[in-house]
């Protein structure tokens, strides 16, 4: 017999490392991620009452997109940025089976893309970090953050196009090539 326990405890080991990841790319910072994940599995355990069976890994995400956004606007009413350290790039070692030179590209072209991403809407971000990152379906995007799928098809078109013309006004698609 399945306790309610062992199904949260299913549900952390299941779920907590790509939410971990969906709240780093969202706060850019691995403590602040940290913290964020642990409070999004104390909050789904609070409010499993809630919970309506809906799927249950677009429920989580829901769950942690609140969570994240509620640690923003207590940063906001104490007049701190949340966004000061966002998609800083770590340093990473690179394999010496690859060229070098391919390497750095690859690792600036990553960066260029965060950079660009850190100026678009939380929605736009959002919706984009679970459709290319999460692969979450249309259904499951709209789930998780109350939208139709409609709607979350224009807001991630939007926001493709909205990262493309960052990408152009910064001369990112010519440097490329």
């Amino acid at each position: 017999m399945r306790t309610r326990k062992n199904e949260l405890e299913i549900l952390y080991r299941q779920y907590a490392k790509s939410l971990y990841f969906f709240l780093l790319k969202m706060s850019g910072s691995k403590e602040l991620a940290e913290d964020l994940t642990q409070e999004t599995f104390v909050r789904a355990t609070i409010s499993l009452s809630e919970y309506n069976r809906e799927d249950v890994r677009a429920w989580l995400f829901k769950v942690a997109r609140n969570v994240y956004i509620d640690e923003w606007r207590k940063r906001q009413r104490r007049k701190k940025i949340p966004f000061a350290e966002i998609f800083t790039k770590e340093n990473e070692i690179l394999s010496p089976y690859g060229l070098p030179e391919e390497e750095a590209l690859k690792m600036e072209e990553r960066e260029d893309l965060h950079t660009f991403l850190k100026f678009l809407p939380e929605q736009y971000r959002t919706t984009l970090y679970l459709r290319e990152f999460e692969s979450f379906s249309y259904k499951e995007i709209a789930e998780a953050l109350d939208l139709t799928e409609s709607q979350v098809k224009v807001t991630i078109h939007r926001a493709r196009k909205k990262l493309l013309q960052l990408a152009k006004e910064n001369n990112w698609r010519e440097e490329r090539e």
